[in-house]
């Protein structure tokens, strides 16, 4: 059964953390995270996924709208 440790033990070592879930072990099972932040956290990772595919084909030679038509159909 999940233990609920208090914040002041531990949370505070993570970022955005308010609590922490472990098991009878202490290991962390799950985070609590303020709904904003988890948000903030999603927008941060799409963000890094949109400059990494950007960066991917950053020296490619961008097509023409017909030509990407035609790479579509």
């Amino acid at each position: 059964m999940p233990l609920l440790i208090d914040r002041l033990m531990n949370a505070q070592d993570y970022p955005f953390a308010q609590e922490l879930i472990t098991d009878t072990q202490g290991h962390i099972l799950k985070v609590v995270i303020n709904f904003q932040d988890y948000e903030r956290i999603i927008e941060a990772i799409e963000d890094e996924g949109l400059y990494r595919a950007m960066m991917e084909v950053k020296d490619e030679t961008p097509l023409s709208f017909e030509e990407a038509l035609a790479e579509i159909e």
